[in-house]
């Protein structure tokens, strides 16, 4: 009984490594092999730093030197709920892979039964019928499948490669979490600079309004200077009321990123205005077809395809017969004092095969289903890479000419700067009117606003490339963690 139990296993083992599950091909990218060239008359990149290594070569601290952001983004790391959720999904699918995987060996059990009744000479191991106790102890194999065609080897597959999915959504979702923090700090602090422009403005212009209205009550001016001024003070006013509630909503959002107040975080920095931010923004983008490896949302959506890949096996191994196995051994006695010392040994072996014959098309339509939804996953991983691509293109496209945009915008800032004080001066010597002064202050507020929204999208654009290229999942340059290989999936 030992020796065939023995071979039984042995044979099982080494069929079970075999699956029907085709053999595994990586789709082709859908996308070109470079990425487009810049505007005409813009450079690719800006160098500044001379920087080589690759995005995920580059820790999010030394990507981020501002303090207050990296503090920022180490809280979030800790109290962000959604990542908290990307990592409890990882603990469920390991479970549960090691629940499918369990099924590849031999549940056995400990039995143990007390009967009294009538018993029969065969039944109770003795020579003759009798009215009594039976106690019985004993092992047991329970339904056991000899995976002849890999059927549980396949599902088993198909959980490892789900278990993978969730790692990699893991760790996009801490990439997406350091770049949305980030990009949600810089929309704070531009908020926030912009709502201190209005308010200087607001101030200064309030003071104005005052003057004037002394120099209308003395006679000097005209009403329309009055109006004037008075219209300027009011649109101050309004800009200072949005930019105030832009900066309210900016930070909310931002603590929910962060996942506490910020007002609770002890010892955080000071902010940094965004013209002192050094953020790096000539990272090379090396080629697409590197995106296969550095970014896990297109690795989580290879594994996605390889778990429906290893479930077209189970559905082609459950038109082959299924082999399962149901074993007992152990002791029988009429006395518990003997049941272990004089009680009778007692066995029993039960294979059984189930073959499919007749099942009204219900194998063929799972088999149909389960490649279907592999052709789905192969639909979404060329998706996935097609989005990677055109999010590094597009970060691409606009470093050159954001660069230009803020030198331009830094450019007529400090031309509206020198006409505002050209045009008091002409004033004060009466060589001009007051509404070329007027008009001088509205347009250098709207240049300094633009430069601060300008400034804002330049770094935001840095980040975007960061993320896109797979960049933020280290705290400091380790090279990011390979992904898991998956389960070998052949053709038997």
């Amino acid at each position: 009984m030992t020796k065939t139990l023995t071979t039984l296993l042995l044979v099982a083992g080494v069929m079970s490594g075999c699956t029907l599950a085709p053999h595994y091909d990586r789709p082709a990218a859908p996308v070109a092999g470079s990425y487009p060239a810049a505007p005409e008359g813009y450079a690719t990149a800006e160098v500044k730093s001379g920087e080589t290594r690759k995005a995920t070569d580059i820790g999010w601290r030394e990507f981020f030197t501002d303090p207050r952001l990296q503090t920022l983004i180490a809280t979030s790391l800790e109290n962000n709920r959604d990542l908290r959720t990307a990592a409890l999904r990882i603990e469920e699918a390991r479970a549960q892979y090691q629940i499918q995987r369990a099924d590849l060996l031999p549940t056995v059990n400990g039995n143990a039964s007390f009967q009294r009744g009538r018993f029969s000479g065969a039944t109770s191991g003795v020579s003759q019928s009798f009215t009594g106790n039976i106690y019985q102890v004993g092992l047991s194999v329970t339904q056991w499948e000899l995976d002849f065609f890999g059927r549980v080897r396949s599902l088993s597959n198909a959980a490892l490669a789900q278990y993978f999915s969730t790692e990699e959504a893991h760790r996009a979702a801490y990439i997406s979490l350091v770049s949305e923090v980030a990009k949600a700090y810089l929309a704070e602090r531009a908020a926030a600079e912009q709502y201190d422009l209005a308010r200087e403005t607001l101030e200064a212009r309030q003071s104005t309004y005052e003057l004037s209205k002394k120099r209308f009550d003395a006679g000097a001016t005209s009403a329309l200077d009055l109006r004037d001024n008075e219209s300027l003070v009011a649109q101050a006013r309004v800009s200072a009321a949005q930019l105030a509630r832009q900066r309210a909503q900016a930070q909310n959002a931002l603590e929910v990123l962060v996942g506490k107040p910020i007002a609770e975080i002890p010892n955080l920095p000071a902010p940094m205005r965004l013209s002192d931010e050094r953020i790096i923004s000539d990272i090379p983008e090396g080629l697409p077809s590197e995106l296969l490896t550095q970014r896990p949302d297109i690795r989580q959506a290879e594994q996605a395809l390889l778990s429906a890949n290893a479930n077209i096996g189970a559905a082609r191994a459950a038109f082959f017969p299924r082999i399962t196995m149901t074993a007992n051994a152990g002791n029988i006695s009429t006395s518990f004092t003997n049941l272990f010392d004089h009680g009778a040994g007692v066995w029993s072996f039960s294979p059984q095969l189930t073959l499919p014959i007749f099942d009204y098309g219900r194998n063929l339509s799972n088999l149909d289903l389960a490649n279907v939804r592999k052709n789905i996953q192969i639909a979404n991983y060329e998706k996935t890479i097609q989005t990677a691509f055109s999010e590094v293109a597009d970060a691409l496209v606009a470093r050159g000419t954001l660069e230009e945009q803020v030198a331009g915008q830094e450019q007529q800032r400090n031309a509206e700067a020198a006409r505002y004080e050209l045009s008091r001066l002409r004033f004060r010597s009466g060589v001009a009117s007051y509404l070329d002064e007027l008009d001088a202050q509205r347009q250098l507020f709207s240049a300094e606003q633009a430069l601060v929204q300008a400034r804002q999208l330049r770094l935001t654009n840095a980040i975007d490339l960061y993320r896109a290229l797979g960049g933020g999942l280290n705290e400091t340059g380790a090279v990011a963690q390979a992904a898991p290989q998956p389960a070998t999936q052949t053709t038997q």
